[in-house]
């Protein structure tokens, strides 16, 4: 049976420029999954037009820029693209400009154009889990984001910030601090059976 070879890495958007190139329902879609995720993200659009609520994003957020027409100028100091034109030519122009930059680069809609995929994200206070179906099945990942969503407590970062406390004050080896830290967490996954 075929597996997931994806590796998932949790990105500090903040501190990359992404490119985002279209304006219509997929953009503004992917557009709201970064932004709700990491709402601090340096993100710029670049599309002939704009949905209304778009515009009103860029107004709510301003870390994001709106701008006309794409370029491959304007991938200079770029760190992530996601191209979601409706124009397979355009989307496949934009995947090559961005292989020349080495610019990681997502086509929507298209995994063999896409270097990475964005899943779908369970957000609790400081526990953050994603989910990939390595690009098969968009909506089994939003089902499974809805069942993480349900049950993983609220709370939950209460118990994150007081394992952290106490984490900070065992001292030892590393390798002690990882034994106290297991057997303390060990019941989060233990069966009452």
């Amino acid at each position: 049976m075929e597996r997931n070879n994806l590796y998932p890495i949790f990105l500090k958007t903040r501190q990359l420029e992404i490119l985002i190139v279209g304006g219509g329902f997929v953009a503004e879609e992917k557009l709201r999954f970064l932004l709700k995720s990491s709402p601090d993200s340096q993100v710029t659009m670049v599309a002939p037009f704009y949905r209304p609520e778009t515009t009103k994003l860029a107004k709510q957020y301003p870390v994001l820029r709106l701008k006309d027409e794409y370029h491959p100028k304007q991938l200079e100091g770029k760190h992530i693209v996601i191209a979601t034109t409706d124009d397979k030519e355009v989307n496949q122009r934009i995947y090559r400009d961005c292989r020349q930059r080495n610019i990681l680069v997502n086509v929507a809609d298209n995994p063999p154009l896409c270097d990475f995929y964005m899943g779908g994200i369970v957000t609790k206070g400081h526990v953050k889990v994603a989910i990939s179906t390595n690009g098969k099945s968009p909506t089994t990942a939003k089902r499974l984001r809805q069942f993480f969503e349900d049950i993983l407590p609220d709370d939950i970062s209460i118990l994150v910030q007081n394992l952290n406390i106490y984490r900070k004050t065992l001292r030892g080896s590393f390798e002690y601090k990882m034994e106290k830290m297991n057997e303390l967490t060990q019941t989060l996954v233990e069966d009452e059976n």
